[in-house]
C-alpha cells in the first residue's frame, strides 16, 4: 500500500519524537522501513562510560557532573548524569530530583538541561535514560512501556534514597513531554515522591490511543480505528518473531514540507538539526519498536491521579498543541498543592530548550517549599 500522506484527517501520533501514523489500515505502511535486530541485554559498567561532555546544551561551570548507573525491579541497569553543585561539601544532604524526558529524548538532550540548572541551584540531581534507550540496557532498544517506564522513576528514587548526599524525604521528580505523564503515574503509585513537576506534558496512552485532539471524531470511530490499528500491529508482531527484528515507528521526520503542522515542524527542528540532534535518541533516529504502541492504547497512565497526594505543579506553554493533555490531566488532580502554569506565548518545543522561557525560578520555588 502506498503511504497516506500526513493530514489533519489521519489519526497521527507524534509523541514527542516517536513518530508513527496511527489510523485505521495505515499503521505499519507508515511505519519506518528500519528494523532492529533482536539483542540481548548489554552488561554496564559504569566506570566504562565516557566522562566526556557529549550534550547539546552548553555545560555549566556552577555544577558538577558524572556518570552513574542503577537498576529497576526487572533488572534492568540504567544510565545517569548526576549533576551536584559546585559547592557541594563531604556529608551534605540536599534535597534531589530525578528528570527525564522527552519521550524518543535522552540525558543529552533535555532532561540533562534541566537536571543541570537544578544542579546549579543547589539540588543533587539525576538526569536518566529511560530502559531501552541511550545509554541504558534493555532489549530490543528503543522500546517503550507505560508499566516499565514508570518504574524507572521509582528505580531513580531507590538511587537517590540511597545516596549519601541525599535527605531521603527530600526527592522530587521532574517529566518533561510524554515523561510528564510517566512522572504523574509515578507519584500516585510511589509514596516516596514529595513533589512532582511535568513541563509540557503528553498523556502518552491518550495520544497513542486517540490521536491528537482525540482525532475531532466521535468515540465509536475512535474506537474502530483503534482496533484496525491493533489489527496491523498484531500482524507485524508474527512476522517480527519469524524474521528476528522489531518495526520501527521512524523518528521524527528529517524533511518538512509545507501540509505538516507547525508542531511537526517544530519537533524536526528540535531532533533533526544542531539544536537538539543526538544519535541515541530515537526521535532523532528509529522511533520507538512499533509493537511498544497497543500497552498504551489499553494502559491509562492517568487513571489514579486523583489519588496522587503530594505536590505537583505542571507547566505548559500558552500556545502549545499540546496544552489539552495538561488542562484535562489537571482537572483530575485533587487536593489543594497542586497549580497549572501557563507560558505565555510559549509553544510545545520552547519547553524543551529556551533557558529564558523555562520558569527554572517558579520551579525552584515549587521544590524548596515541597522538599522540607
Amino acid at each position: 500500500m502506498e503511504k497516506k500522506i500526513l493530514t489533519k484527517k489521519i489519526m497521527a501520533a507524534i509523541a514527542c519524537g516517536a513518530f508513527a501514523v496511527l489510523g485505521a489500515g495505515n499503521m505499519v505502511e507508515a511505519a519506518a522501513a528500519q528494523e532492529m535486530s533482536v539483542a540481548p541485554a548489554e552488561t554496564i559498567n559504569a566506570k566504562n562510560l565516557s566522562e566526556k561532555w557529549d550534550k547539546v546544551f552548553p555545560e555549566d561551570s556552577r555544577a558538577d557532573h558524572h556518570k552513574v548507573t542503577f537498576h529497576n525491579r526487572y533488572g534492568i541497569t540504567l544510565v545517569a548524569d548526576l549533576y551536584a553543585p559546585k559547592n557541594m561539601k563531604k556529608g551534605d544532604k540536599l534535597p534531589a530530583l530525578a528528570v527525564a524526558g522527552p519521550y524518543g529524548a535522552v540525558k543529552e538532550q533535555v532532561s540533562g538541561r534541566y537536571a543541570q540548572e537544578m544542579a546549579a541551584r543547589g539540588f543533587l540531581t539525576i538526569a536518566f535514560d529511560p530502559s531501552f534507550t541511550g545509554e541504558s540496557a534493555g532489549a530490543p532498544r528503543n522500546t517503550t512501556s507505560p508499566d516499565i517506564n514508570t518504574e524507572d522513576f521509582s528505580a531513580a528514587v531507590d538511587f537517590l534514597a540511597n545516596h549519601e548526599n541525599v535527605d531521603a524525604d527530600k526527592i522530587g521528580i521532574i517529566g518533561i513531554c510524554g515523561w510528564g505523564g510517566f512522572a504523574l503515574n509515578a507519584a500516585a503509585m510511589d509514596t516516596r515522591i514529595k513533589a512532582t513537576v511535568t513541563s509540557t506534558m503528553y498523556d502518552m496512552s491518550r495520544n497513542i490511543a486517540n490521536g491528537y485532539f482525540d482525532n475531532d471524531k466521535d468515540e465509536a470511530t475512535i474506537k474502530a480505528e483503534r482496533k484496525a490499528a491493533k489489527e496491523k500491529i498484531n500482524e507485524q508482531r508474527t512476522a517480527d518473531y519469524k524474521n528476528g527484528t522489531y518495526q520501527m515507528t521512524g523518528g521524527v521526520p528529517t524533511e518538512v514540507t509545507e501540509d505538516m503542522p507547525q508542531f511537526v515542524k517544530d519537533y524536526h527542528d528540535f531532533y533533526q538539526t544542531k539544536l537538539g540532534y543526538h544519535p541515541h535518541s530515537f526521535g532523532s533516529t528509529t522511533g520507538a519498536t512499533l509493537s511498544s504502541l497497543p500497552d498504551f492504547m489499553t494502559m491509562p497512565l492517568l487513571m489514579r491521579s486523583d489519588e496522587i497526594d503530594s505536590a505537583v505543579l505542571m507547566i505548559h506553554g500558552e500556545k502549545a498543541h499540546s496544552r489539552y493533555y495538561s488542562e484535562d490531566a489537571f482537572k483530575k488532580l485533587t487536593g489543594s498543592n497542586k497549580e497549572l502554569l501557563i507560558v505565555p506565548g510559549a509553544v510545545h518545543t520552547d519547553l524543551y530548550y529556551k533557558m529564558d522561557v523555562i520558569p527554572f525560578d517558579k520551579i525552584e520555588t515549587f521544590f524548596r517549599d515541597n522538599l522540607k
